[in-house]
């Protein structure tokens, strides 16, 4: 079979795969006929808002795959970025007002809030699924509504904790504690040589969320049961708001007000010995010359285990959505069929230094995952992945409740002093019933 340049790329995946070995990505998968081809309308051009990147070589690796696209079909691809704290609500007006730009990442399960204003891309999703050795359970339930595909699974932002080793090991303890009442007194240990700890308890989108949910799900607590119904003020969430509030106690003041931005600033000031980030965090040290001894001391591992006896971590996700309006919903989907194939897909992650996570579990073997120790415990993000509506399913109440900050403000309330346990717990049982009628 003779493939043209131009039938190559516009069949994403499709062609590429039909016949080659793929590099990282566990060998030759489904034929090329599994994935469908877009052929771009005429005149076509798109707008991607994507959240602004916390790892240069990410950002630089998709702009280099977006220009391979534009060379090879004429589509131009304008890129704007926000904030992460903007892109929920930049997203949602989007939906609303039904214009603005044609692809939008966005967080957890924003797509669930607005379904019926986002493109099908069933085909597509599966048809990747099927080349990819399959999503990771929970990356493909951020992007289905029932069994239809609204969004395309793209990375899973790996949150772990990140310490200074020679601090921790001047505080007493010659390795990480491996659960929560061990990190209570590494917490302890740490404050009493000047050296605190800091966890996000504020609006960030990722840090505040990921630290707040883990401190509910590793004593056992819950937002809602099986059939989603508003469970959280429970004997377990109380006893989690317990643990926080003394944990809290050891933190450097002024957590309770951070956003994705502040621990990693705190942390390269060198005013924190532990705190949960990405790898991001990493890098920024590795790549300043100056702070060469802090990178050599940082090292990484995932969160301790609670009451609730296992591992229990949220980890950020973000999915590629393409909204209804869109004028040009094949290019579109040609473009978005071309960034998830293998060359593409692998320059992205190799260029993402660890940061992002893969959906498709045949990217798994990407030798990034093992180029550096620090990127280990980021390594299984997708896998280990609970969605933020556990216990119940996700939809609308889901999305609203994690935009509503329930869990983040009820830990932030119950950690600061601002309200006791049980009244933190009671309150967001009240704003959770509102939410889960």
């Amino acid at each position: 079979m003779t493939i043209s340049k131009r039938e190559l790329l516009l069949g994403g995946a499709s062609l590429a795969v039909g016949s080659l070995a793929l590099p990282f990505a566990g060998g030759t998968p489904a034929l090329a006929q599994a994935i469908p081809k877009f052929e771009p309308e005429a005149g076509a051009s798109l707008r991607l808002l994507r959240w602004a990147p916390f790892v240069k070589g990410e950002e630089d690796a998709w702009l280099a795959n977006t220009k391979k696209f534009s060379e090879a079909t004429g589509v131009e691809v304008r890129i704007d970025k926000e904030s992460w704290e903007d892109i929920r609500p930049k997203a949602a007006v989007a939906s609303s007002v039904g214009s603005g730009p044609d692809i939008v990442w966005v967080w957890f399960d924003d797509a669930q809030q607005y379904p019926d204003k986002l493109l099908d891309v069933t085909d597509l999703a599966k048809a990747l699924s099927a080349a990819y050795g399959g999503y990771y359970p929970g990356n493909e339930v951020y992007a289905k509504v029932k069994d239809r595909f609204v969004g395309l699974p793209l990375a899973t932002i790996g949150n772990a904790v990140v310490y200074r080793e020679s601090w921790v090991k001047q505080a007493g303890f010659s390795e990480f504690p491996k659960d929560t009442k061990g990190l209570l007194e590494l917490g302890k240990a740490l404050k009493g040589i000047n050296h605190p700890m800091g966890f996000t308890l504020g609006h960030g989108v990722g840090d505040g969320n990921n630290f707040c949910h883990w401190v509910l799900w590793s004593h056992g607590g819950r937002m809602v049961d099986e059939n989603g119904k508003a469970v959280i003020n429970s004997p377990e969430t109380v006893e989690a708001l317990r643990y926080v509030a003394e944990l809290y106690k050891t933190f450097i003041p002024g957590t309770e007000s951070w956003l994705d931005v502040n621990n990693n600033r705190a942390f390269i000031a060198g005013d924190l010995a532990v705190t949960a980030n990405g790898v991001s965090i990493y890098y920024a040290a590795a790549n300043d010359p100056k702070l060469a001894e802090m990178a050599a001391d940082m090292r990484s591992t995932n969160f301790p285990i609670g009451p609730a006896g296992k591992p229990v971590e949220l980890h950020q996700t973000t999915t590629a959505c393409i909204f209804k309006y869109t004028k040009f919903p094949k290019a579109a989907q040609a473009y978005l069929s071309f960034m998830f194939d293998a060359p593409q897909y692998n320059a992205w992650l190799t260029g993402a230094s660890a940061y992002c996570c893969q959906t498709l579990k045949a990217f798994a073997s990407n030798p990034v995952w093992t180029s550096k120790p620090i990127h280990a415990a980021y390594a299984k993000a997708s896998d280990t992945l609970r969605p933020n509506g556990y216990a119940g399913p996700l939809g609308p109440q889901s999305a609203a409740a994690m935009a509503d900050w329930i869990v983040v403000d009820m830990v932030a309330e119950a950690a600061t002093g601002q309200r006791a346990p049980q009244e933190a717990a009671k309150r967001a049982q009240t704003r959770a019933e509102r939410v889960y009628r």
